[in-house]
């Protein structure tokens, strides 16, 4: 049972999830949704991909997520002559020690912003690899671990391929959650003339939470009940993306992880302390498409993989209140999923 005290805590924790999303949709117009992602990303300690077309916001929502915390931020502009010791660091000989001494990259920060990912060589993207999964850079020997929380905020541009390096599937699936932000409605657009048209609205942007806070969030995160049911159902999403026609190249078990992870992200973030399938499918493409290689037949046809992991779900089972014998209740609420129905606020 949750206690008064550590439900009080949570009050705190989601209230500081309110003040950063609310940071970030100031400069971020009209699209809450791409933005919760990123919240939801970050809490669950992945890093996020947002592709687009020029000029949608990119690097303002990086950016923007990076100042809105109280931490450490680097930004790394990717091009073709960055060196993969520009990211990881380097071992300087120092002439009075008489010995190397290691001077830490720009991947040493709790934020890392990698502008246009894909225009740098294959080599140097490779440079992310360790970082993202192990959350460490080996070098000459020596392993060196990265602050926490750490997470890394990369962009790219889909539509301009001139001098650019695809990103190997080794290194998108290292990405939990691929975004694509889109263009605002009128509206939006409206207000955006109206705020960003004088100044940009990134240098009035001050920190509204801590480092440690979000270390907090990330534990409360840890703690979100994800009944049996439902891990399950996000396997079947996984393994149907295996075995699919239309793809070549399924979602790794890495995918699944980042699936459920994401799933209690989400419930956390809706101030719940239990997952529930809709958590698992609204993710599902956001999570999963990216990692995902259609055949060639389905290119000709105009198939994405998006449209591919949609129909996945619409054709995967659904967990329900009858599956009791897999540690379900009756019904469809909360008690269906093994938890009593409270929020975490």
């Amino acid at each position: 049972m949750t206690t008064y005290d550590e439900r009080a805590s949570l009050t705190d924790l989601t209230a500081t999830v309110e003040r950063v999303r609310s940071s970030v949709e100031g400069v971020i117009e009209g699209k809450p949704e791409v933005v919760r992602l990123s919240l939801t990303v970050l809490l669950a300690e992945g890093h996020l991909l947002i592709e687009d077309v020029p000029g949608v916001g990119k690097t303002m929502l990086a950016k923007a997520l990076a100042r809105s915390i109280d931490c450490s931020v680097r930004r790394i502009q990717f091009t073709p002559d960055l060196l993969p010791s520009d990211i990881t660091g380097v071992s300087i000989w120092d002439q009075q020690r008489r010995d190397f001494e290691f001077k830490p990259g720009a991947i040493f920060a709790q934020i890392v912003i990698g502008d246009e990912i894909n225009r740098a060589s294959p080599k140097t993207q490779s440079a992310l690899l360790e970082s993202m999964e192990e959350r460490q850079v080996t070098m000459d020997g020596q392993t060196y671990d990265l602050p926490s929380p750490f997470m890394v905020v990369a962009t790219q541009n889909p539509v301009e391929m001139e001098g650019t390096y695809p990103l190997p599937e080794a290194q998108r699936d290292r990405f939990m959650a691929r975004v694509s932000i889109g263009y605002p409605s009128p509206e939006a657009e409206l207000q955006m003339l109206d705020v960003h048209g004088g100044v940009s609205p990134l240098d009035d942007l001050q920190p509204v939470a801590h480092a440690h806070e979000i270390l907090k969030l990330i534990e409360a995160v840890r703690g979100v009940h994800v009944a049996e049911a439902i891990r399950r159902y996000a396997v079947d999403l996984v393994s149907a993306t295996r075995t699919h026609p239309d793809l070549r190249l399924g979602a790794s078990p890495r995918a699944t992880l980042h699936l459920l992870r994401a799933a209690k992200a989400s419930a956390a973030l809706s101030g719940r302390d239990y997952a529930l399938p809709d958590d698992v499918q609204g993710l599902a493409v956001a999570v999963l498409a990216h990692r995902l290689l259609p055949t060639a037949q389905a290119q000709l046809n105009r198939r994405t993989s998006e449209q591919v992991v949609e129909e996945i779900i619409q054709r995967t089972p659904v967990p329900t209140g009858s599956q009791q014998q897999r540690g379900f209740g009756l019904g469809g609420g909360p008690q269906a999923y093994g938890q009593p129905p409270r929020r975490l606020g």
